[in-house]
């Protein structure tokens, strides 16, 4: 079970690991590392205000943790972002991060599933969508079964570590 909350002073050591995995620069659209300066700047100084700073950055925690465990407490095991806010259009684009050891375990749809809850109840959003490059299909079979649909396709839209392109598709979600 996960749960979503927002992103604190703690959480810097996650942060660094997710903006500085070279892996996930070709399906994003960060290709420099962070600094801790940096990532602890923007930590303080984030409103939490997605009005505000027309982003809203989540993190997903691991509730489900057995007292038998090294983690008795919550554990933190991704993020989830709320980017491109458009508040006249009520829409938002949607990124979100697993780390590895936690991947293909239902965290990711169970994350999806808050952030679903809280866009519609809270921001009041009319549509999400997202951005996925052509040849990442557990990400594109995740958003299809949760009733996104592929909308577009962007032409060399993503740099890939080889320094060619990929396609990517638009995938939006009325809510």
């Amino acid at each position: 079970m996960v749960r979503l909350r927002a992103i604190e002073p703690e959480d810097l050591d996650l942060l660094y690991r997710i903006e500085n995995d070279a892996d996930l620069w070709a399906v994003g659209t960060t290709n420099v590392p962070y600094s801790r300066y940096t990532l602890h700047d923007y930590i303080a100084t984030s409103s939490d205000d997605i009005y505000a700073d027309r982003q809203l950055r989540l993190i997903i925690e691991k509730t489900d943790v057995s007292p038998l465990t090294s983690h008795p407490s919550p554990l933190t095991i991704g993020i989830a972002d709320l980017i491109n806010f458009d508040p006249r259009h009520r829409r938002a684009e949607i990124g979100i991060v697993v780390e590895q050891p936690h991947r293909r375990k239902g965290y990711a749809r169970e994350a999806l599933e808050a952030l679903h809850d809280y866009a519609r109840r809270v921001i009041h959003l009319h549509q999400l969508y997202v951005i996925i490059s052509i040849g990442n299909q557990p990400a594109r079979q995740l958003f299809h079964s949760m009733g996104y649909r592929t909308t577009a396709t962007l032409t060399d839209w993503l740099l890939l570590s080889d320094n060619t392109f990929s396609d990517a598709v638009v995938m939006q979600l009325q809510l």
